[in-house]
């Protein structure tokens, strides 16, 4: 239904909206069955992107904390001696 590049270009918010949205009309109903297959295939599409994103933001997040305590081990043991 998507390409590969359209869903690497999707910011977390896009991808979170529309698969708001997606949810909403499976919800909904009144869809043939092709279509809703269509929808969750679409859906998990996008849940696969949101997962990326926030796995990312995790990592970024892991990694600034790890540098600031690292930081404040150095100064630690540096500010002792004196």
């Amino acid at each position: 239904m998507t390409s590969k590049v359209t869903e690497e270009s999707l910011g977390y918010e896009q991808a979170r909206d529309e698969l708001i949205e997606v949810v909403r009309r499976l919800e909904a109903g009144g869809t043939t069955l092709e279509e809703s297959l269509a929808l969750w295939e679409r859906g998990e599409e996008l849940a696969k992107v949101c997962r990326r994103w926030l796995d990312g933001a995790r990592a970024r997040l892991d990694a600034a904390l790890a540098e600031e305590e690292d930081e404040g081990s150095a100064v630690e043991a540096g500010g002792d001696g004196e």
